[in-house]
């Protein structure tokens, strides 16, 4: 009788469960479990954030099934098995990772931070592997279960791509010890920037420079022609000595410089010889936005745009360029920066170094299609492949008709360019004559590098004389204050679609140093990448 009693009260519990008791119904029935947080939970569908029981279930499980290798069980638990399972395998497999131990640590909110510490093992060498990473429980959008939001970084931080994996083998290529200029070894430790320049180089030269291959812990990138990252040795190899162009001392004051500005990215070049003497960026996902990025130049454009009114003698630096406060052409109206005065009896040297669109859109008519795109290929070496000794976009004036015509001129469009291009086009305008840059020395490899024509000795002096005026009087002058010998600058602001802040590019020379600089997001070209490019010009090459 007593025994049936107690059914009877259980029983009559759980009816008044069904009924809606709620709170204290789902606390019963976490005593039933076993005091498990979230068990109960997990059988019900819910909708909202996952609650700290759930959190805390479906990591644990988590984190459990991975210890024990189980990569169907841990996959199961994410909201992309299909993603998460293979790597999660390969975590075992290919990058021979064993003796798995996770730490958790305090929960903040929906995430949960944690340690991993095992041993990584190739052919009897074993390592010990401990780094740091967190995981977010979000909820199951057809399933309403609380579930691992798949990243491939919860499984590793360096593990960027959806469809990176890590392999443990023999290296691909030998390590490298890259020099700069002037012989001083150039590491990631001392220059964050130069990682994926120093892997990309590391994985065309390694066997070049004479080194012997070791054994390493890698991220494989799932992008075509990219070099994996090496994140632990397990057999030491023998590094070759590996030349570059870089300036520890320029390279240093980059470094230095784009830690002020997120989503930054800063280029010097040495006109004299096209050598590149610093690169270095900013961004939250290690990208060499540097060197491959692809965006619009603003205003900076208009060193090529002016190039071509002089060349095709629609113009000259003293010849005339009005300012009208808005400018329409094949039905697209385009304006000046706000606070910008308009002036109809303005100079092109003037209307440059003020920055005022509505001077150079007034000229598309003169222009035909193809115009820009010839003049950026032949002028500035716009247009043929680089081969600067790692990969590079090397930048893209397309023959666009309609308003991109027009918006072309002004850096807007279709025209994509990075500092790296940018930095080139000004060293170009500064000598007249295009160096394609480079990043190790030619005769390492004997590669082809790309040629140009370059610029009549008459344009190069116009484009000297308003570039220099706009460094001293012009928008970039407070930038550009204080610097000492042959000055010259453009700054530029570039809209992107859906930003409500334009982009931030600045390109300028002193002596025989050109920069160029992008900060995403950042303003006014003298606002943010302004400093960057100052900065380094400051410190010389």
């Amino acid at each position: 009788m007593r025994k049936g009693a107690k059914a009877a009260v259980v029983g009559v519990v759980f009816a008044g469960m069904v009924g809606g008791a709620g709170y204290g119904a789902f606390n019963l029935v976490d005593a039933v479990n076993g005091g498990d947080p979230g068990a109960a939970e997990a059988e019900v569908r819910k909708s909202g954030p996952p609650t700290d029981g759930e959190v805390k279930r479906v990591s644990r499980d988590f984190f459990a099934a991975w210890e024990e290798n189980d990569p169907a069980t841990a996959a199961a638990l994410t909201n992309n098995s299909a993603k998460a399972g293979p790597l999660l395998t390969s975590y075992g497999e290919s990058a021979r990772i064993t003796g798995v131990k996770i730490t958790p640590g305090t929960a903040s909110g929906a995430t949960v931070p944690f340690t991993v510490r095992a041993t990584v093992s190739y052919d009897g060498k074993s390592k010990p592997l401990s780094y740091a990473s967190r995981l977010t429980v979000v909820r199951g959008v057809t399933t309403g279960k609380a579930l691992i939001d798949w990243r491939p970084a919860v499984v590793h931080p360096a593990l960027k791509g959806m469809d990176d994996t890590l392999v443990t083998a023999e290296a691909k290529a030998p390590p490298i010890e890259a020099v700069d200029r002037d012989g001083g070894v150039v590491t990631k430790e001392k220059y964050p920037s130069l990682s994926p320049i120093l892997d990309a180089l590391r994985a065309k030269y390694g066997e070049k420079a004479g080194g012997v291959a070791g054994v390493e812990m890698v991220v494989r990138h799932a992008e075509e022609g990219s070099a994996d990252t090496p994140l632990l040795t397990i057999v030491e190899g023998k590094a070759g000595k590996l030349p570059t162009t870089l300036s520890a001392r320029a390279q240093a004051a980059a470094e230095k410089a784009v830690m002020k500005y997120p989503q930054s990215s800063v280029v010097a070049v040495r006109p004299s010889t096209g050598e590149v003497l610093a690169v270095a960026n900013n961004r939250t996902d290690g990208w060499n936005a540097a060197f491959l990025g692809q965006a619009a130049p603003g205003s900076t454009m208009k060193i090529v745009s002016a190039a071509a009114f002089i060349d095709h003698g629609i113009t000259t630096a003293n010849g005339p360029a009005p300012c009208p406060p808005e400018a329409t052409w094949q039905s697209q109206t385009f304006h000046n920066l706000r606070g910008l005065d308009p002036n109809e009896k303005a100079t092109l040297s003037e209307s440059f170094a003020r920055s005022c669109n509505t001077a150079f859109v007034k000229y598309a008519d003169d222009l035909k299609v193809d115009t820009l795109t010839a003049e950026a290929r032949d002028g500035f070496g716009i247009g043929p492949v680089w081969n600067t000794g790692v990969p590079t976009f090397d930048g893209s004036v397309p023959a666009s008709g309609g308003p991109d015509t027009a918006a072309a001129l002004i850096g807007q469009g279709q025209v994509q360019m990075n500092p790296l291009t940018m930095a080139s086009v000004t060293a170009t305008a500064m000598t007249g004559a295009f160096r394609q840059p480079v990043i190790v020395p030619q005769s390492l490899d004997g590669r082809e590098l790309a040629k140009a024509r370059g610029l009549p000795p008459g344009t190069v002096q116009q484009l000297r004389s308003m570039m220099n005026r706009t460094a001293t009087s012009g928008t970039a002058a407070q930038v550009m204050a204080g610097l000492g010998g042959r000055i010259g600058a453009k700054t530029g602001s570039a809209e992107t679609d859906g930003n409500a802040t334009s982009n931030s590019w600045f390109t300028g020379y002193r002596d025989d140093v050109a920069a160029a600089a992008l900060v995403q997001d950042g303003g006014h070209g003298s606002d943010a990448a302004g400093p960057l490019v100052a900065a380094v010009l400051r410190a010389g090459g």
